[in-house]
């Protein structure tokens, strides 16, 4: 088999699989078999690139990062839905549609709470995809839509153009997750599925947006050179044949049955993948809706159900406090058993303090729940008048109830955190953030080998990891004795970084990457840091009172000592190998874009900041210079419009010394024009 064959079998096959698994969801062969023709087909394209193409599976994977996105007229306006909140409202939408004379049938189906698209396909290739902005301009998306597996890349026995509208969305079980591994992260988290669907499509790099494993359904055809089909319901029947993921609708001209279908939709919303906010009744018949047309914002045969959110009153039984991978203190109240959109809820949170205080949350009072965003079980009121006798308003605890360190209030928010440096609770993300590339860069060391860490025993604070046992690590889930032996190795490794690593790998609040390179190169050890009081701290350029705050207590806590005491005897450097900062760049804010040949964006951001250099994402009239590589976009342009000064790459290595060239005259020039 020659290989413009070999590849363009595997790609059948693999586009093949695509479908069953991610629209069908019925897969027929395993993870495995699907990787090593994966695998294969990589090596093939790797091999010989002139074998690439645009509906390969292996460009799912997100490409190259954008500067911006682009903006896209649609072709046909993506319009928006008349909302309807009432049966009453309901039915006058059915008089109205059936004064245009015609008995109508209506189409129901789910309102899906995601990110509202549209897929341009020419000759049975998918080539663009758009946001749908205002419903005239969206933005080009393309490349993130290529990453989500349930959309096809070539449809067979297409026509020559095509144009369907659908939603992007995110599960619930994908939503639980990503927020999980952004807890561990200590980055914020997401509100809810849609918020986390439109964020990840509006990613500048692809493979963001590969990693959030969205999914999406269609229910419109847009525009199609296909023969004309009388029904909406014929169009969707086509698409489905097409291989796309299609959403469910059910048809029938007697409103009463779609009044009671779409209450029926509200108590199963839990049985979707997705988050539905409502249901979506249409006409069926594509001649009526011509008749009935548009007005300058909806279209006229066509409504959403909005569903407004249930409430019933429940008891408090009892309010626990759970401490979450950051150490924020959650109080949870535990409520006599009580059904919402279709699940039995026992629980509702509380978020923090604030919350309890303002709307005075008691044990034993009646409350009203209902959920939140169709998500989140909350607490709405609290009906005061059944409120017992003697009962007492809550407070949150003055320890941590995991590990009894003492608890503190954020100085710039409403949450409460333990303090404790080696709390069991916070664990899993203390150890995360600790191997993470910015700190103790111990490679090898992700999330999911950290868990296996710590379910098996084998760690308990950062410490233990400078004590694994080889064969212990080596017969943790996909882990062997290679995998066991260069994960140790990097461990031994970590032990040599820099004071300033370190410093960033304890989490201390508010010490980051550029606190700790201060601290580190102002205070040489950490014996000398430990003994630092606040007055010599904010002493210090860029150390506030609060981070001063932050740092003598952590350093006074039992715990924190244990810990760097556990660290000292496992060898690890405890001493600043940096010389200060210079300062000659000081005063000045670079900004980097394009790709550079000698280092890494971020590398050439340090060589900046050890020479005094602030480095921002961003192009503003406070910005001293540019450092443009190449392929350069938005930021190169908008320095050119704002008369900021760019270096390219050369010149950027003569100004931090690593290149032969007058630095001096480049950095007067710098200068001079801003």
């Amino acid at each position: 088999m020659d290989i413009n064959t070999q590849a363009a079998r595997l790609r059948d096959e693999l586009n093949g699989h695509n479908y069953r698994y991610y629209v069908l969801d019925a897969p027929t062969v395993s993870d495995f078999e699907y990787d090593k023709m994966l695998r294969e087909l990589e090596e093939l394209e790797a091999a010989h690139p002139e074998l690439v193409t645009s509906d390969s599976p292996t460009q799912r994977v997100g490409g190259k990062a954008l500067d911006s996105f682009q903006q896209v007229v649609h072709r046909v306006p993506l319009q928006s839905l008349q909302d309807v909140f009432s049966p009453e409202e309901l039915l006058d939408f059915d008089r109205r549609v059936r004064e245009s004379g015609e008995q109508p049938e209506y189409l129901l189906e789910p309102k899906v709470d995601g990110l509202s698209v549209a897929l341009e396909y020419e000759n049975g290739l998918f080539i663009r995809g758009a946001t749908r902005g205002d419903g005239q301009v969206g933005e080009d998306v393309t490349e993130n839509l290529r990453t989500i597996k349930s959309i096809p890349m070539r449809l067979e026995n297409a026509p020559g153009a095509l144009i369907v509208r659908g939603e992007v969305f995110m599960s619930r079980k994908t939503f639980e997750r990503l927020n999980g591994e952004r807890e561990l992260r200590g980055e914020p988290l997401f509100a809810n599925p849609r918020n986390a669907a439109a964020g990840s499509m509006r990613q500048l790099d692809p493979k963001i947006a590969a990693s959030r494993s969205l999914d999406m359904v269609v229910f419109n055809i847009q525009y199609t050179d296909h023969a004309p089909f009388e029904t909406d319901s014929a169009g969707l029947d086509w698409l489905r044949e097409l291989h796309f993921k299609v959403i469910d609708f059910q048809l029938s001209k007697d409103m009463d049955k779609i009044q009671s279908a779409i209450f029926g939709l509200g108590d199963q919303r839990e049985k979707y993948p997705f988050e539905i906010d409502g249901a979506v009744v249409k006409v069926n018949s594509l001649s009526q809706r011509s008749i009935l047309g548009e007005t300058a914002k909806f279209p006229r045969w066509a409504a959403a159900y909005k569903y407004p959110p249930e409430q019933k009153e429940s008891v408090v039984e009892d309010i626990t406090v759970q401490v979450g991978r950051t150490g924020v203190l959650t109080p949870k109240a535990v409520i006599s058993p009580v059904r919402l959109a279709g699940t039995t809820v026992t629980n509702a949170t509380l978020h923090n303090q604030d919350f309890i205080t303002e709307k005075d949350i008691r044990i034993g009072d009646t409350v009203m729940v209902q959920k939140a965003g169709e998500i989140i079980p909350e607490i709405v009121s609290v009906v005061k008048k059944k409120r017992p006798e003697g009962t007492k308003p809550y407070l949150l605890p003055e320890a941590c109830p995991v590990c009894g360190a003492p608890v503190a209030r954020d100085e710039d928010g409403a949450h409460i955190r333990c303090t404790g440096a080696e709390c069991p609770a916070q664990l899993l993300r203390n150890l995360t953030h600790f191997a993470s590339r910015d700190a103790m860069d111990i490679e090898g060391l992700g999330p999911a080998v950290v868990e296996g860490l710590v379910n098996a025993g084998m760690v308990k604070t950062p410490a233990d990891l400078y004590g694994l046992d080889r064969d212990q690590v080596a017969n943790l889930e996909r882990m062997g004795k290679k995998s066991a032996d260069n994960l140790l190795a990097a461990i031994e490794k970590s032990k040599q970084n820099d004071l300033s690593k370190l410093l960033f790998a304890f989490g201390i609040r508010q010490v980051g990457q550029k606190a700790g390179k201060i601290l580190a190169a102002q205070f040489g050890s950490l014996d000398a840091l430990a003994q630092a009081t606040e007055e010599e701290l904010t002493a210090i350029n860029d150390v506030g009172g609060i981070t001063a705050k932050y740092l003598t207590e952590w350093f006074a806590a039992p715990q924190s000592q244990h810990l760097i005491a556990a660290l000292k005897e496992a060898g690890v450097n405890m001493d600043s190998q940096a010389a200060p900062a210079g300062d000659k760049l000081a005063g000045l804010t670079f900004v980097l874009t394009g790709e550079l040949s000698a280092c890494s964006r971020k590398e050439a951001g340090e060589k900046l900041e050890a020479m005094g250099a602030k480095v921002a994402g961003s192009v503003s009239k406070k910005t001293g210079c540019v450092v443009a590589g190449s392929a350069a976009g938005s930021k190169l342009r908008r320095a050119q419009e704002l008369g900021v000064p760019v270096l390219d790459e050369e010149q950027f290595l003569v100004l931090v010394g690593e290149q032969d060239g007058d630095a001096d005259m480049l950095l007067a020039q710098i200068r001079k024009e801003r």
